[in-house]
């Protein structure tokens, strides 16, 4: 299968489809209409003893109406891109959305190392090809190393931009990939890449790390997908938390849901070409996410979150 696939349907008396309804409404990315609240595979690596726990998260995703799943072959080392290839069927209509840059390493205080150079880059899109069964990923986001907490590159995983965008591209042109993201990246690195043609961002960012509302502003205009990872900017212990905010409790308490799910709302009404890919290894907490796209503010909550101030993402690990 290429990734992208056909629409889940249900039927009524009349034999007219019925569709899922589209988690926080719609967006375009890399010219699908997708639903705005995805989800990101990422800890279902924690399930690696119980497959099918795995699988059931990801069901409940899908026919949630939940339709891009964001992946990585160094997500379990390839076990994740096999739960989505046996839960993904035929019939789901979802757009597996994969990246590459860095590859497992295991033990390290950040399991993973940098892996940058061309040849690991394209190495990497083929095992992905391999652990999802697709002819064709739709979506590639080449991760830089450039912005935002995590690794760093060293040494000879120092690679231009140019010399990325030269293999990804070469790839795409192979019919291996739909369409180019870039993640961790600068708002030069983004300018200097937009002529490739790119489809979305994966940045941190989160209603208390917005560094890089210029970045978010450029993409609205280009008419690029803005992917936020950290959403709720609580990924490592010296990064401040969306959930610990005297704001987002007190909208919390007065909308009668949670400090995360107010968090999650914020970006989808900060601007319409954010996506959300939150990500979890329960059902509960994976239905506390979807339903943070039914949630409205009035002017002067959301006025009251927009003055938070922000703090800097920049917490480099390695």
């Amino acid at each position: 299968m290429d990734g992208i696939l056909m629409a889940s349907t249900s039927s009524t008396l009349s034999g007219e489809p019925v569709f899922a309804s589209r988690p926080g409404g719609t967006a375009q990315f890399a010219g699908r209409t997708v639903s705005r609240i995805g989800y990101g595979a990422m800890q279902l690596a924690r399930l690696h003893d119980d497959r099918d726990a795995a699988l059931a998260v990801l069901r409940r995703a899908i026919e949630s109406g939940v339709d891009h799943i964001d992946t990585a072959q160094f997500y379990g080392d390839g076990f994740v891109n096999g739960l989505l290839r046996e839960a993904i069927r035929p019939q789901d209509d979802v757009m597996v959305v994969s990246k590459v840059g860095a590859t497992p390493d295991p033990g390290a205080p950040i399991p993973l190392r940098p892996a940058q150079r061309p040849e690991e880059l394209r190495a990497d899109v083929e095992a992905n090809l391999v652990s999802l069964g697709l002819e064709r990923i739709p979506v590639v986001n080449l991760r830089r190393l450039d912005a935002g907490p995590g690794l760093r590159a060293t040494g000879d995983q120092v690679v231009d931009l140019d010399d990325q965008l030269a293999v990804m591209t070469a790839m795409r042109d192979e019919g291996k990939i739909g369409a180019i993201g870039l993640g961790s990246v600068t708002l030069d690195g983004l300018r200097r890449a937009i002529p490739a043609g790119i489809a979305c961002v994966q940045n941190a960012y989160s209603l208390i790390t917005r560094d890089d509302e210029a970045m978010l502003q450029l993409c609205r205009a280009e008419g690029i997908a803005w992917v936020p990872f950290f959403p709720l900017g609580s990924a490592f212990p010296q990064m401040p938390k969306v959930t610990d905010e005297a704001a987002v409790l007190a909208a919390a308490a007065s909308l009668g849901r949670t400090p995360a799910q107010v968090g999650l709302a914020w970006l989808l009404h900060h601007a319409p070409h954010v996506l959300l890919i939150p990500g979890t290894a329960g059902i509960e907490h994976l239905d506390e996410n979807i339903a943070a796209g039914t949630i409205t503010f009035d002017q002067a909550t959301l006025d009251t979150l927009d003055a938070i101030p922000s703090r800097s993402a920049e917490v480099p690990l390695g």
